[in-house]
Order: C-alpha cells, then structure tokens, then sequence
C-alpha cells in the first residue's frame, strides 16, 4: 500500500483500530456487570467471589503476560497479519466463555481471550504509529485512548442490554459479530507493517512474568479469602511471586534481545508515563470491580440500570479525551496528568458519601468526575511513552503501555476486592456464627450469597441482609480510601518525575529512525 493512499485512510483505518480495540476492551467491562448473575446459581454458574475474581484476572494475566511477546512478534512478521489472528482467537474463546457449563470452563476461556487480547492490543498502537505522522499522532492516540475510557463505560450498558433479554453468555457471543465486521475492515483498509530490524523472542522473559503474575495474585487473592494475610498459603505464594517477578527483572534487564527492556526506563518520558498509567488504572478498576456489586446487590439496581450509571464516566470520556492533546500543547503534559490523577483521587475519596440509601445521582456525579480525571491520564502518558521511542520499536512501546494497564488492572482487582472481601468479612463475623456451616460460608464469601441466604431463611433473614448491606458499604469505603491514596501516589509521581512542556528530555540512545516497511 502506498505511503499517499496510507495518508488518505488514515482515519478510516483509525477507525477500524478503534473498533478492534473497543471489543477487547469492552470485554471485561461487560463482564462486570454480569457478575451478579455468573453467581446465581440458578440463572448464572454458582461462581464463588474467588472465582469471580479469577474470571477476571485469567483474562488480564495472561493478556499482561504475553502483550511483549506479542509487540515483538508483530514488529517481526507483520503487525496487521498478528492483529487479524488475535482478532480470530478472541472470536473462538468468546463463544468458549459464552457456553461455558462451569467457573472453571469459564475461567480457562478467559485466558484464551487474553491471549487473543494480548495480540491485538499492542498492534493498534503501533499501528496507528506508523500511520500518523508526529503532528497529527497525539490527536489519534487521544481518540485511541477515548475509546479505551468509552469501552470502560458503555460495557456495563451494553451488558444490561443484553441480560435484560437473554442469558448471561449474551455478554461474551455478542464479540463475534462485531469481530467479523471488524477483520473484514482490515482486509481492505489496514496496512501491514514490520520493524525492519525486528528482535528476537524471549520465551523465559515471558514465562518468568506470567508465573510471578499468576502466583502473585493468587497470594492476594487467597488472603482476601481467609480474612488473614500472614498465614503461609498466604503469604507464600505473595512472596514467592514477588521474588520471580524481581528474576524477572534481573533477567530481562541482562538479556541481549529482552520481551521487557528495563533500559527504557531511564527515559522520564517512559517511567513517569508507565507509573501515571499503572496507578490510575490500578485504583479505578479495583473501584469499578466492587461498584457493580453496590448498585446491584445492595441498591437493587437491574444489571441494565447499573450500566446505565455508568453513562456519565462514558459522557466525560467522550468529551475531555479527545480534546487532551490540545491541552497538553496548552499546559504541558505534566499539568494534564497531574489534574487527572487528582481528580481519579477526589472521585475515589468521594465513595465516602456513598451510603446504602444515598441518592444514585450522587454516584452519577462521582463517576462523571472520575471520567473527566481518567481522560485526562491515559492520552498524554500515552504520547509520552510512544514518543520516547523510534516509530521501529512501536511494538514494544505499545506492549509497555498496555502491560502497565493490565498488570493494574489485574492487581487493582485482585488487591481492592482483597480489601472488600477481608472487612466484608470481618464486619459480618458475628451474624454468620449463628448460621448453619454451610450458610455460614456462602455468606461469607460474598454478598450475593448473604442475600441468597437470607432469602432462604425469610423474614428472619432481613437482618442478615441488612447486615450486609451494611458491611459491604464499610468495605467499599476502606477500598476506596486505599484507591485514592494510590491514584494521589501517582499524581505526585507525575508532579515531581514527567518533565514538563519545556524540560529537555534526554533521547535514549538509539540507531536513527528507519523507515518501515509497508506492503499491501
């Protein structure tokens, strides 16, 4: 494809990338909003909050784990050949989930996904790369990261939609046709496009960073569970992936041809930008994650009218991210990602407010402003990452990006409903000591089953209802508490490190840019 016919599709291929993203992105959020009913045993599977939680985090690991993997082999053979096959196994694994007969089965769909997700995730940021130049770039990648904050938003919409009238596989079927179009599109309008001195794989990078992920998690996870973070199937399995996460490090940090080049961090640009990322998604979709459960289980909410909350986070996203990057040539990208951050920081603190009988328009405003903040975050922290790279090494500069956005989503899950399930569970231990063993853990696990269980008991279960109402709330604020201060770390992490609009940044030293290669 020629470079004039590349320029004057420029936006329709945008668009198309957009589209791709959009569907690996809604994904998850459609998820959440189908928690609920995955944990109904009669409408849904039963799932336990541990599982719900690994359904999630299957997906997110294994897309963390492999999105370098992926960058670097995309860079190799061709970055529209990966994105199409991605795009093919993400269909697979959305009609595996949607017919899934048990949380495990769903569950190991999941991590199929993130693997169709780890391969067309870093492929349209380095596409979009290549096909904009330097003066036009950080205007489509604000549009690129809108449509990340949209697709967090309309998920949980498009998900009641689809509840509303059929079974919770709805949620994961309703990929494939949107993926048929989508491959389609990219046949006809995408260019195929190769780092010309591509690196090599590094298959023990990768292995190392998926077991210290996976066995991380699991430790955070199982101490939410137990309500006790210094018991040994606890704390092993934290401390044991932490040290192979450190190896991994040391590894990647040694190796000739790394998956996770260490070196780019000594660029302000990269490091400031990875971390504003990482913190703001870190404490937003740990909040995201409980906040469905608060508007369903506790409020009463239809999983439609829970996603309808969510409209103004979509409303924000919509108006403020398409309109960052003329604020960071106005204001520098420092003082953009410094107000977005501490406005994610006020949101989260403003669950506080947030009671078992608050008016709902208040969680409407706390959403709105938590959009407006994360619009804010992701555009210009991701310009700063890609511009501090060659166009050659897109690849691996969209893997960084998105890497730091997932390992946060995954650990915000996976920390912030520890925090959830360790008070929960703290709050409602004198109500559960009455009740029978097995109650008595049903209850405990979750506040779907508190419900089901005081459903079960009749009149005499309000209390125990009330009570969990009650806890949750509690549990949601200690959470929330714990999400603003890590959002408010990562406001003063951009404040004192990203350099603002007239630093000179130091250039990593790198061989001169090279064209890329482009073919139809």
């Amino acid at each position: 494809m020629d470079p004039q016919t590349i320029q004057r599709r420029r936006w329709y291929i945008l668009g198309v990338l957009t589209m791709s993203l959009l569907v690996v992105v809604l994904d998850n959020t459609i998820l959440n909003v189908a928690l609920k009913t995955i944990a109904d045993p009669g409408k849904g599977l039963g799932a336990t909050q541990s599982q719900l939680e690994w359904a999630i985090n299957s997906y997110t690991l294994v897309f963390a784990g492999l999105l370098f993997t992926f960058g670097v082999v995309g860079d190799r053979i061709g970055r529209k050949r990966v994105l199409v096959g991605g795009m093919a196994v993400f269909a697979v694994a959305s009609l595996l989930s949607a017919y899934a007969q048990s949380p495990d089965q769903l569950i190991y769909a999941r991590a199929l996904m993130g693997l169709g997700g780890a391969a067309v995730m870093p492929q349209t940021l380095s596409i979009i790369t290549n096909v904009f130049e330097p003066h036009e770039r950080a205007r489509a990648i604000g549009i690129w990261a809108g449509a990340v904050g949209l697709g967090v938003a309309i998920g949980p919409l498009t998900g009641g939609l689809l509840l509303a009238h059929f079974w919770w596989g709805s949620v994961f079927l309703i990929n494939v046709p949107v993926i048929a179009i989508g491959v389609t599109l990219m046949a006809f309008l995408v260019p195929e496009s190769r780092n010309p001195a591509p690196g090599r794989l590094d298959p023990v990078g990768v292995v190392l960073s998926v077991v210290g992920l996976v066995v991380l998690s699991y430790g955070i996870i199982q101490g939410g569970e137990k309500g006790s973070w210094l018991e040994l199937p606890v704390l092993g399995p934290v401390l044991a992936g932490a040290a192979v996460l450190a190896l991994f490090v040391w590894y990647e940090a040694r190796s000739a041809s790394p998956a996770f080049d260490v070196k780019l961090f000594k660029d302000p640009r990269m490091s400031a930008a990875v971390a504003s990322i990482a913190l703001c998604f870190f404490a937003a979709t740990g909040v995201f994650f409980f906040a469905n459960f608060y508007m369903q289980s506790v409020r009463g909410l239809t999983p439609l009218e829970s996603g309808a909350m969510v409209l103004p986070f979509a409303l924000a996203q919509l108006a403020f991210a398409p309109r960052s990057a003329a604020m960071v040539r106005r204001y520098g990208a420092k003082a953009v990602c410094t107000t977005g951050l501490l406005l994610v920081s006020v949101a989260l603190a403003s669950y506080q407010f947030v009671g078992t009988d608050t008016s709902m328009w208040i969680l409407g405003a706390i959403f709105f402003v938590q959009g407006a903040g994360m619009a804010n975050v992701m555009p210009p922290a991701t310009e700063s990452v890609m511009s501090a790279l060659p166009r050659e090494k897109a690849g691996a500069g969209s893997a960084i990006n998105n890497v730091a956005r997932q390992v946060a989503v995954a650990m915000g899950v996976a920390v912030l409903g520890s925090v959830v399930a360790s008070v929960y569970r703290g709050d409602l231990r004198g109500d559960l000591a009455a009740l029978p063993a097995g109650a008595r853990e049903a209850a405990g696990q979750s506040i779907e089953g508190a419900h089901a269980v005081g459903a079960q008991m009749g009149p005499a279960g309000q209390g125990l209802i009330g009570s969990a109402d009650a806890a949750f709330v509690h549990a949601m604020h200690a959470a929330s508490v714990a999400a603003a201060v890590v959002s408010f770390l990562g406001a003063l992490v951009v404040l004192k490190w990203m350099p603002g609009r007239t630093a000179e940044v130091p250039v990593p030293e790198t061989e001169p840019s090279r064209p890329e290669k482009a073919t139809v």
